[in-house]
């Protein structure tokens, strides 16, 4: 019998937290983050981080648990969601898997291989050089002549994903777009439940706003400042962060805080706008509208299946 794994995912301040805590009561459960920020250690109010209150006495995984100058990766998440899904199943619990991150949620919902190769960096530098000194354009000009479907759905402003996606090729003489095409194919090892939350754009879009406000009210100024003197730079993963790329320049003197806090906003929305169209059209995904049924709603779907319900 396959293991239980249930999915909460959804835009960026829709209210997954919440909703996950109030579920993780009611199915014996514990949580495991599948956010690409909350992983790090010091940046709390920039990623919106779950406070030990908020967390009502639920185990919470993969939460404060790097150093801002370590990478994070889809691989490194894969890694430790494992681990972190292998200690819940061993106390007889139910990993419930939260996060907007739904790269990361397919990665380990399918488990997806991914070709590492750690030895030779040196194809990987020859392109971060393109890109630095040609542009990116460049580069994914390149990547458009050995995968073009590739290029369907990578923006070329994500230069991380253009350079992977051209190692791949390198690596393997193969469009990564094929491999990803066969992992989709996968059938998933868990028993699992997609649950992906929606709610009215314009108020999704508010909440998104107002939380900005209260991110700066709470100190988001100088939680980057504190990370600025501790010596990270706009070149670390972690700095690339929305709310800490834009502070960040704000505090080199590149934009005024108006404005930094005006492309948190506008690029917040974009980002929770993509967030949802990633999940269109993915298979066995569950629709809920966020409102005060919302768990009601998800605990009606999981009745009856006594391998997830308790």
């Amino acid at each position: 019998m396959k293991k239980p794994l249930i999915i909460i995912s959804g835009p960026t301040a829709v209210g997954k937290t919440e909703l996950s805590v109030a579920l993780a009561k009611k199915i014996n459960g514990e949580i495991i983050s599948a956010d690409s920020m909350q992983v790090y250690q010091e940046m709390n109010i920039g990623s919106a981080k779950i406070t030990s209150e908020e967390m009502e006495g639920i185990p919470h995984h993969l939460i404060d648990v790097l150093n801002p100058r370590e990478d994070f990766n889809v691989v490194t998440f894969k890694k430790m969601a494992l681990e972190a899904m292998d200690k819940i199943y061993q106390k007889g619990k139910i990993p419930i898997l939260v996060g907007g991150t739904g790269f990361y949620i397919q990665a380990l919902l399918y488990d997806t291989e991914f070709a590492e190769n750690k030895e030779d960096k040196s194809y990987r530098n020859y392109l971060e050089n393109i890109a630095k000194e040609e542009g990116k354009e460049v580069l994914f000009d390149m990547l458009k002549k050995v995968d073009e479907k590739s290029t369907k759905i990578i923006h070329p402003n994500n230069v991380k994903r253009v350079i992977r996606a051209l190692e791949f090729f390198n690596e393997t003489g193969s469009p990564i777009s094929e491999h990803n095409k066969r992992e989709k194919e996968k059938e998933s090892p868990y028993q699992y439940y997609y649950f992906v939350l929606n709610m009215e754009r314009a108020i999704l879009y508010d909440r998104i706003d107002k939380r900005v406000d209260i991110m700066i009210e709470e100190g988001l100024v100088e939680e980057v400042t504190h990370l600025k003197e501790l010596g990270l730079t706009k070149n670390m993963v972690s700095m690339q962060g929305l709310g800490y790329k834009e502070i960040l320049a704000f505090l080199e003197g590149e934009i005024t805080l108006e404005e930094a806090i005006y492309l948190i906003k506008r690029d917040t929305r974009h980002f929770a706008k993509r967030q949802l169209t990633w999940h269109n059209g993915k298979k066995d995904v569950i629709w809920i509208e966020k409102n005060e049924d919302s768990l009601a709603t998800i605990l009606s779907c999981l009745k009856g299946d006594m391998n997830i319900y308790v």
